[in-house]
């Protein structure tokens, strides 16, 4: 039986994209290769070899099932979860998790980071937590792992720096201890638990949903990315191109910005400048979105419909400008999750076997439920660490 991948939200290769990753393969599956007669819509290229028409479709479903769990704690919460029995790894505490980080080299994997430690705080049985960050290095995860196996963890949880190279040092680790991963991907079903928010998919297919709604018949998007063959920014890209294909939009450019502001609003002037109007705006991360938006306004033009994420110097462009936008979102409260996972293993309870988070839009309509004055310009709304200890101080933010 396979079930999803662990995933990239927060990616070695994305430097300081802010956005978080996490990938949407099947654990034991290999995407499937785009065969070279792929349909080749209005400027999209060829398909990605990381598109599986199955996972693309299980997760746009997913987009409209009610989660089970309590409804104010949504990284409690699960989509369709087919339960799996964890009996064999109960035992008494208190306990000492550790955890294998790829990196905090981005604001998004920051946000999380410190909501991941706020966790760990509410639990008394929790009598250590060991953390390595792997400092956005291959090797030095792997090391790390070996490294947690020598010191009697509990449990191992670990947020993979990338999928494939990764997967023999997670194996291994499970014949030895209960393994929880989360937001990025490995090849392997043997972890307890693997935990993502719906997936790349969906994020990819609601930015270009918004804009195929709003750009005019024949108007001309711009999509833009941050680097090529990272797993769950493939699969935003490839849901995107879907919905592309389909519509009467011309693409007229699929440019890489590498997660850097700079370039991006290079790109989007020279696009600009090139065509004389851009009517759209895809992006597959939104860390550089304000930069975009920025293009636009040096130019004297009005913005075009574009999407973004809910980091907060976005949402408050958004609201200031008045922007048509819309803001997919890669939940930084899937940090905490984790952390409620291992205890439950290691208290014997029924925990997912694909642990699929709820996955929230922000709209014209919500977007004053998101928007948070009082918090840094690089916070991510939906951290779900309003109740923890420590907010809004310990996030950068200041009190009300």
């Amino acid at each position: 039986m396979s079930r999803p991948k662990a995933a990239v939200a927060v990616l070695t290769a994305l430097g300081a994209l802010a956005a978080g990753c996490a990938t949407d393969q099947p654990a034991a599956t290999t995407p499937s290769a785009a065969p070279a007669t792929s349909v080749q819509g209005s400027g999209t290229g060829a398909q990605s070899r990381f598109f599986v028409q199955a996972d693309f479709d299980a997760q746009l479903a997913m987009r409209s099932q009610t989660p089970e769990g309590p409804s104010d704690r949504p990284w409690e919460q699960a989509i369709a979860p087919k339960m799996t029995d964890t009996a064999q790894y109960k035992q008494d505490g208190p306990y000492h998790l550790c955890f294998s980080n790829a990196a905090v080299n981005n604001p998004w994997r920051q946000v999380g980071w410190k909501t991941m430690q706020a966790e760990v705080g509410l639990h008394e049985e929790i009598e250590k937590f060991t953390a390595l960050d792997a400092e956005g290095k291959d090797d030095k995860q792997i090391s790390d792992i070996a490294e947690l196996q020598a010191k009697d963890c509990d449990a191992l949880i670990v947020s993979p720096n990338t999928t494939a190279t990764l997967t023999p040092a997670v194996t291994a680790a499970c014949a030895k201890v209960p393994v929880i991963v989360f937001d990025r991907g490995v090849e392997t079903n043997c972890p307890v638990t693997f935990i993502k928010p719906i997936g790349g998919y969906a994020f990819g297919a609601d930015a270009a949903e918004f804009l195929a709604e709003k750009v005019p018949a024949g108007g001309k998007v711009l999509a833009l990315r941050i680097l090529p063959g990272v797993d769950v920014l493939e699969t935003r890209w490839s849901a995107a191109k879907v919905i592309f294909d389909k519509s009467r939009l011309q693409v007229v450019g699929v440019e890489f910005t590498d997660g850097d502001a700079a370039r991006t609003k290079s790109i989007v002037s020279d696009y600009i400048q090139r065509h004389g109007r851009i009517d759209g705006v895809w992006m597959d991360a939104g860390a550089t979105a304000v930069a975009a938006v920025e293009a636009f306004e040096d130019a004297g033009l009005p913005v075009p419909p574009i999407n973004g994420e809910d980091q907060q110097d976005f949402l408050q462009k958004w609201k200031d400008a008045g922007l048509t936008a819309v803001a997919p979102t890669y939940p930084t409260y899937q940090w905490r999750t984790p952390v409620i996972a291992a205890l439950k293993i290691l208290k014997g309870e029924e925990v997912p076997e694909t642990w699929n988070l709820p996955q929230p839009k922000v709209t014209s309509e919500n977007l004053p439920a998101y928007l948070k004055p009082n918090m840094p310009p690089l916070h991510y709304a939906l951290c779900g660490c309003e109740d923890l200890p420590g907010f809004p101080e310990t996030w950068g933010g200041r009190k009300s």
